[in-house]
């Protein structure tokens, strides 16, 4: 199967760095014609990452905007519509959290872990439908979701929040011929990896775990992204596909 994604215009948060940039990528290697990459304050990886799009003849337009506040997902978005007259896909990669124990969290850690999840993705969404009469929405989430995780006690049940608002999406907006799932990862390797306390240790366990023998790679979450993102995909809806390489049967 050749997934193409010709001619179409995409936004990806979070697109700078890690899995984000690898969606971004894998966009414009099958042919989009306009990313534009959401990214929170580092401008030198944002600008690597647009070089590498621009590589592929394709546009990428980089906009800074921390999506914990809605205020700034507004002007996100008024940047957007002085750009593109319209979306055919959006990719929610945005992600922030505090590693601790559940039992150790603050409140303010635990709102913004869900604000930048959760509920980022439904404004991001909201904002996304005047400009998108069909396509496909797609939210990173992760095991994390579904199984308790050391030090993931914000993470986690953020990841879980999204996944559900991706289901409620989904029925709302079949009809109107946009669809909207997810993609579960288990451990992949990247600097969001590195952040938790006992990372290497959490590694090498992953790795003796996980069926198929290594750790994901970006490249694994970007290309199961791009399908859902292709028309390849249509019969799949409200769904939250896990690729972990196995992990999660054992």
């Amino acid at each position: 199967m050749n997934l193409s994604f010709d001619h179409k215009t995409v936004l990806i948060s979070g697109g700078s760095r890690g899995i984000g940039r690898a969606i971004a990528l894998r966009l414009a290697s099958s042919g989009a014609a306009t990313i534009i990459v959401n990214y929170l304050n580092n401008d030198v990886e944002a600008n690597k990452t647009c070089k590498l799009i621009a590589a592929y003849d394709c546009e990428a337009i980089p906009v800074k905007a921390n999506l914990a506040y809605p205020d700034q997902i507004d002007r996100l978005f008024d940047e957007i519509g002085k750009r593109v007259n319209c979306l055919d896909a959006f990719v929610h990669s945005a992600a922030l959290t505090t590693m601790k124990p559940t039992s150790e969290l603050r409140p303010n850690q635990w709102d913004l872990t869900m604000n930048i999840n959760a509920r980022a993705f439904l404004l991001c969404t909201q904002h996304c439908l005047p400009l998108m009469k069909k396509g496909a929405i797609v939210a990173l989430s992760s095991l994390g979701a579904i199984r308790a995780v050391p030090n993931y006690g914000a993470m986690g049940p953020a990841k879980a929040a999204l996944e559900a608002v991706v289901r409620h999406l989904a029925v709302e907006l079949a009809g109107e011929g946009i669809r909207v799932n997810a993609v579960s990862g288990g451990p992949v390797r990247s600097e969001s990896l590195k952040l938790f306390p006992n990372a290497q240790t959490m590694m090498t366990e992953a790795t003796r775990r996980t069926p198929v023998g290594r750790l994901g790679e970006p490249e694994d979450i970007a290309d199961v992204a791009l399908f859902l993102l292709t028309p390849e995909a249509r019969w799949i809806c409200g769904q939250t596909l896990i690729a972990d390489g196995g992990l999660s049967l054992v």
